[in-house]
C-alpha cells in the first residue's frame, strides 16, 4: 500500500508542534493510524561575533545560534486526510513536503 511522508522543518518549534498535533487530530477523526510525529535532530547554526564596532576593543563577544527543528509524519495514503492536509493553514514560517512512498 502507498504511503506519504510529510517533512516539517521550521525554527519556531510551537507552530510546528501545533501543525503536527492538527494532523493527528485530521488522521484520528477519519480513523487512519499514523507513525510520528518523529523528532529529527535539530540543526545548530551558530555565529560568534566581536561585540567592538572597529575590532579593537576589548575581547567580548557576542554569541548567535539559530535552531532548525525538524519532524517526520508517516501515514496511509488516503486520499480524504490528504485534501484536507493540503487545504490547511500552514504559517509562513513553517516549511513542509509531502513525498509519495510506496
Amino acid at each position: 500500500m502507498a504511503k506519504v511522508r510529510i517533512k516539517f522543518n521550521s525554527t519556531d518549534i510551537k507552530m510546528l508542534n501545533n501543525i503536527c498535533e492538527s494532523i493527528q487530530n485530521i488522521a484520528k477523526k477519519s480513523g487512519i493510524t499514523i507513525r510520528g510525529p518523529v523528532p529529527l535532530p535539530t540543526k545548530k547554526l551558530k555565529i560568534t561575533t566581536r561585540k567592538s564596532p572597529c575590532g579593537d576593543g576589548t575581547a567580548t563577544f557576542d554569541r548567535y545560534e539559530m535552531r532548525i527543528h525538524k519532524r517526520l509524519i508517516d501515514l496511509p495514503a488516503n486520499e480524504k486526510v490528504l485534501h484536507h492536509i493540503m487545504k490547511m493553514q500552514i504559517p509562513q514560517n513553517v516549511n513542509i513536503k509531502i513525498e509519495m512512498k510506496d
